[in-house]
């Protein structure tokens, strides 16, 4: 019986460090993702290193509400977005494929990048649970490679308003 007990409750901790997995330190470096979008290219954040700062919107479910409503507000505002030197995407732990099958029903003009291992969602500590899906947080990094910024309050209908808000205040810089 008490090997039982001993055996749940290591189970049980283990579940909770997963969980509660520590997001990086804002003002460290991000930590590096090898991750396939829905245009069929594999982005590495590293390959922006020095280049660009890079947004990366993080939502739950593909096909759902409140994600619909993100993405979409994205791409009507894409050009305003496209002022700033960042590379800019969305991401969730669905698979290539039906990520695939969301960008085509909403025309996206932008890649969804896709995380089924949530390797990457683990590293940033945005899972909700160790096997559910991610909150809806963006992840800012630096041109540097370094994190600028993980929003919590993300709120769908004014996605790029709020993004551009947070650019200018991490003081990304706009094209010429």
């Amino acid at each position: 019986m008490l090997k039982l007990i001993g055996s749940l409750v290591a189970c049980l901790l283990g579940t909770a460090a997963m969980a509660g997995a520590a997001e990086p330190s804002v003002g460290g470096p991000a930590p590096d993702f090898n991750l396939v979008g829905t245009d069929g290219k594999t982005y590495k954040l590293s390959d922006f290193k020095g280049k660009s700062a890079v947004v990366v919107a993080w939502f739950p479910k593909a096909k759902t509400g409140g994600c619909t409503i993100e993405c979409k507000n994205i791409k009507a505002e894409g050009e305003r977005l496209r002022a700033y030197n960042v590379a800019y995407f969305t991401a969730s732990v669905d698979t290539p494929e039906y990520n695939k099958e969301f960008a085509t029903e909403l025309g996206l003009d932008y890649p969804i990048l896709s995380d089924p291992s949530k390797e990457t969602a683990t590293a940033y500590g945005l899972l909700k649970s160790p096997t559910g899906v991610t909150n809806r947080y963006t992840v800012y990094v630096g041109k540097d490679g370094n994190l600028l910024l993980i929003d919590k309050a993300v709120k769908p209908p004014t996605s790029v308003t709020d993004i551009i808000a947070n650019l200018d205040k991490l003081g990304v810089e706009k094209k010429q």
